[in-house]
């Protein structure tokens, strides 16, 4: 019996058709199916721009500090500091007075 958890599911790619037929015309021209062509593809280009991967991902994990103002930050692009300046954002803690949660009945 197969493990249904650890099978990979195989997703199609949507692209525009100029760039299908570049992928077609590569691969064929190459010895490659279209799904080895874009499989290597995409590594070599991950692979050409990790740096700039690791940077925003560094970025992300320095926003992303688990506060309230953090989190707005990130969904609506505006810096911390003007939030700040803005007039800030209440946070709320798990003994910080949190409101009631409205699906749980008291």
């Amino acid at each position: 019996m197969t493990d249904q958890a650890s099978m990979k599911r195989q997703s199609p790619l949507k692209v525009d058709p100029d760039v299908d037929e570049l992928i077609s015309q590569g691969a064929h021209f190459l010895g490659l199916t279209k799904k080895d062509l874009v499989a290597e593809a995409v590594r070599d280009y991950l692979a050409a721009r990790r740096e700039e991967i690791r940077r925003r991902m560094r970025e992300a994990m320095r926003v992303l500090d688990g506060s309230t103002k953090a989190r707005v930050a990130l969904l609506t692009g505006i810096a911390p500091e003007e939030i700040d300046r803005l007039g800030g954002i209440d946070e709320w803690g798990p003994d910080e007075g949190n409101p009631p949660d409205p699906s749980v009945s008291t």
